[in-house]
């Protein structure tokens, strides 16, 4: 129904005058309708009219909201989203705090893993190294097995693998086969481990042998010879039972290194640090040295340990700058800083140990126990002595067998050495 007049004021009326006051009808309020929420996907574009979307104008009397501020609006505007809530900290509800101390074990458990198999896949690597060589079964007539756990060490003059540069580079010379450059037994008790220097031109009886290549008999005839050239004439084999003959201590490992092993290591370790107390030179080893504390690198501590016409007692002293220098390399290749450290560990062992030649049995556990009984040596924990020497035969040194027989003795049963050697 239409309450107004036709042709009235505001509707188009072509009437002047507008109409007189007339009385309205009764309107009947409708009840207010329920505010709807805005949905998050479809929240008023605004205020005022023509917001543009299908929920009514609130005007926010009826919820408390601030005027101007659309509820659940982003504070202007044109709003279209409710705020977020803020995640709290922490695990969600129902999900259980993390276990720090599992994760810790954990961890450590893993951790440990690979320390070990990086240590077994090292010892493997290194063990197929090792030139197991030397059969000690070969070896006839032996003592009786003592305290103490003995090495024969050998450094040669093997120029094997070597470069025309190389030997002269490192003053070896070019002679076939190899002899020994010096021997040394290496006894690990524990009462206290003890280096023995054989001088090269020590007067000993050459036993009777069974030859390592042939297996022939050789009987004993009385001849006497250098010590180095029972070596020359059938090799390790020959070297231990000569030694075990003239002195009745029981050999228990062999092992050997020629020159270029000797100056790979020492160069794979970055120089060993050494004092030399006095100057000296020799062109034969190439031996130039300054007295003082220095570091050498290979090819100096190859010509170190071989100088022998720089001394009056040529020999003695040069197997006392043997001993002296073995134990410097052993001091600084036994360290965690060298045992644990990959990058200094497998450039020293793979230096050394293809060149390397011990006995069968040997293991690259045994080595490492020498190598730290020598260590032992250096840090006070022993003896380095020389084969005691009573006096001399046609330019040979003959040991003195009073002395010795005590020396092993004392070495056999694990007892403090006290025999003094020269």
């Amino acid at each position: 129904m239409n309450d107004w007049p036709d042709g009235g004021y505001g509707r188009g009326s072509g009437g002047a005058e507008p109409e007189g006051a007339r009385a309205m009808p009764h309107v009947r309020r409708q009840p207010r309708q329920p505010v709807r929420p805005p949905v998050p996907s479809q929240a008023p574009a605004g205020y005022g009219y023509g917001n543009g979307g299908d929920a009514p104008y609130d005007s926010g009397y009826n919820t408390g909201q601030v005027y101007g501020q659309p509820s659940g609006g982003n504070g202007g505007h044109g709003g279209s989203g409710q705020v977020p809530p803020q995640r709290p900290r922490g695990p969600r509800p129902g999900q259980p705090a993390p276990d720090w101390r599992k994760r810790i074990k954990v961890g450590s458990i893993v951790l440990v893993v690979a320390v070990l198999g990086w240590g077994v896949g090292t010892y493997a690597w290194a063990s197929s190294q090792m030139r197991n060589e030397v059969d000690l079964s070969k070896v006839i007539e032996r003592p009786k097995e003592g305290d103490c756990t003995t090495y024969l060490i050998v450094g040669s003059d093997s120029r094997e693998g070597m470069s025309d540069e190389e030997k002269k580079k490192l003053h070896t010379g070019s002679a076939e086969g190899k002899r020994t450059d010096s021997m040394m037994v290496l006894a690990k008790c524990s009462s206290g481990n003890t280096m023995i220097s054989l001088p090269r031109d020590s007067d000993v009886e050459v036993p009777s042998f069974r030859g390592s290549q042939s297996g022939k008999m050789f009987p004993a005839t009385g001849k006497r010879a250098k010590l180095n050239a029972t070596y020359a004439t059938d090799g390790p084999e020959l070297l231990v039972r000569t030694v075990e003959y003239n002195t009745g201590l029981r050999i228990d490992h062999y092992a050997e290194i020629g020159f270029a092993g000797f100056a790979n290591i020492v160069d794979a370790l970055g120089g060993v640090e050494l004092d030399i107390p006095k100057a000296f030179k020799d062109k034969k080893s190439g031996a130039d040295f300054q007295a003082g504390t220095q570091t050498l690198n290979g090819e100096q501590a190859l010509a170190f340990v071989r100088t022998r016409y720089a001394f009056a007692e040529s020999d003695l002293a040069r197997t006392k700058n043997q001993q002296k220098f073995l134990s410097a390399l052993a001091n600084q290749a036994a360290t965690p800083g060298t045992i644990l450290n990959p990058f200094r560990l497998y450039p020293t062992l793979g230096a050394g140990l293809d060149t390397l030649i011990v006995d069968k049995d040997m293991s690259l556990y045994d080595l490492g126990q020498m190598f730290f009984a020598m260590k032992g040596i250096s840090g006070g924990d022993g003896t380095s002595m020389n084969m005691p020497i009573s006096g001399s035969r046609g330019g040979n040194l003959v040991w003195d067998k009073a002395k010795v027989k005590q020396l092993v003795s004392q070495i056999q049963n694990d007892e403090k050495v006290t025999v003094k050697g020269n």
